[in-house]
């Protein structure tokens, strides 16, 4: 299967560039998938799209400030993306700067120092002197993804982040929960389904392009996840709903702790029954996704149908509920 396979022309101007005013006012395009239906909807549409039946499976990760700037002693720019929190003043994060970091280098951002210990793989294992998350709350950065021009501000720390994060820990928002605000989240309580939270932290891969043209060399980055009981118990007997891709590859996972499962068409999935989800980028690992869990023909003539009727893509974007 080829990555090429997975591709389509987006107009840039439908990359959305900052969030709609409210949470709840997007836009949902709805796709049965056994009969190939779209109907376009709004988002506050969603609860009587639920009923008893349904769990929805929400992700509470909270997005780190993760990124980092600073100079080395030479004064060279350095910027250091934290992936992970090791250690109460240690992390391993990418590093870019005019030439690789070595070990023992240090960075002096603001009144921190952060020394370089090693390599990890792609990462770098860096010592601060102060508690690191003390660090990237005081001098960090939400980590916007790169199709997003602008400077992260204060607007982006409140919006790049759903209502109900909890456990810090992921560099990127799983998105499909930032259209949801405590109002409709109380709305598809009262029609009688169930809301489950589950816990993945989403990491650094997000970003990171297919380095093969053939979609089965691809192998994932591992995510840090874990499925409390009394959400794995609300599963049972339900028609699971996963709010965001990151919810599903939970669900989806037959490891527990770590994931570095990779969906594509083929895979059987076995828990999800529904998916809600944004639009999601060209050649990209999550269209992958979706194309497995709706059929890459339906998927594909759904975008075409979100083009034309100009639907806004991506982190910022509208919303998307696919029935498998």
């Amino acid at each position: 299967m080829l990555v090429s396979e997975f591709d389509y022309d987006l107009p840039p101007e439908l990359i959305a560039q900052h969030p709609v005013p409210q949470r709840t006012a997007s836009r949902l395009l709805h796709l049965d998938a056994a009969s190939g239906a779209l109907r376009d909807l709004a988002f506050t549409d969603l609860p009587g799209l639920v009923d008893a039946r349904d769990v929805l499976v929400l992700n509470d990760t909270r997005v780190m400030k993760a990124r980092l700037f600073g100079h080395k002693a030479s004064g060279g720019r350095v910027e250091i993306f934290v992936e992970r929190v090791i250690g109460t003043r240690e992390a391993l994060a990418l590093m870019r700067a005019g030439h690789a970091p070595k070990p023992g280098s240090e960075v002096v951002i603001g009144d921190v120092r952060a020394t370089v210990q090693g390599r990890e793989g792609e990462l770098y294992r860096v010592l601060f002197t102060e508690d690191v998350e003390q660090v990237l709350e005081r001098h960090g950065n939400v980590p916007l993804p790169p199709y997003i021009r602008h400077t992260a501000d204060a607007a982006d720390a409140e919006r790049y982040q759903t209502v109900y994060a909890e456990a810090p820990g992921a560099v990127a928002a799983p998105t499909a929960g930032l259209h949801f605000d405590e109002a409709i989240l109380k709305k598809i309580e009262g029609r009688g389904a169930t809301i489950a939270k589950l816990t993945l932290h989403v990491g650094f891969g997000t970003f990171q392009p297919l380095r093969s043209e053939v979609v089965e060399e691809h192998r994932m980055h591992k995510e840090r996840f874990s499925i409390p009981q009394a959400a794995q118990k609300a599963l049972s007997g339900k028609r699971v709903l996963a709010v965001g891709t990151t919810s599903l590859r939970a669900l989806e996972s037959t490891t527990q702790g770590e994931t570095d499962v990779f969906i594509y068409p083929g895979f059987q999935f076995r828990v999800v029954h529904r998916l809600l989800t944004n639009f999601h980028l060209p050649k990209s690992t999550l269209l992958m996704l979706v194309s497995a869990f709706a059929g890459r023909e339906n998927i594909l003539r759904a975008y075409r149908h979100a083009i034309e009727r100009k639907y806004r893509f991506f982190s910022y974007g509208d919303a998307m509920l696919i029935e498998r």
